[in-house]
């Protein structure tokens, strides 16, 4: 009968140790993903400091491409003038600014690495 009752009273207590340790978990994976969420809503270059420290498994842990969709969602709507910003050429020869096209002529953003190697200069498919 004592054996018994002891064995009931340590279930009890295993369970009550494992309800601690998923509330402990669950505390710390909402800390985690809410702090990884500021940080992607910081500066391009904020943020890159902030993913330089992260372990690569912490991808496939924090829900990153959820948080990614939400912090920089943006807030331009259709008929919004695109934002202004200035990069150097893909030759790294010069510097192009988005404004310095404004009203001359359309203009077509690809980004991606993919595309920019997809063709080539003389604008057929490279091989």
């Amino acid at each position: 009968m004592r054996m018994s009752h002891w064995v009931g009273e340590r279930a009890k207590n295993w369970g009550k140790w494992l309800r601690v340790g998923v509330v402990v978990i669950l505390i710390v994976y909402a800390t985690l993903s809410a702090t990884l969420f500021i940080a992607m809503k910081q500066t391009p270059m904020r943020f890159a400091t902030v993913m330089s420290k992260l372990p690569m498994a912490s991808m496939m842990i924090l829900p990153f491409e959820s948080l990614w969709t939400i912090a920089r969602a943006g807030d331009l709507r259709v008929g919004d003038p695109a934002p202004d910003f200035r990069l150097r050429t893909y030759d790294k020869s010069s510097w192009v600014q988005l404004s310095g096209f404004r009203g001359d002529r359309p203009v077509v953003l690809i980004f991606g690495q993919l595309y920019l190697t997809a063709l080539s200069p003389g604008g057929s498919r490279a091989q």
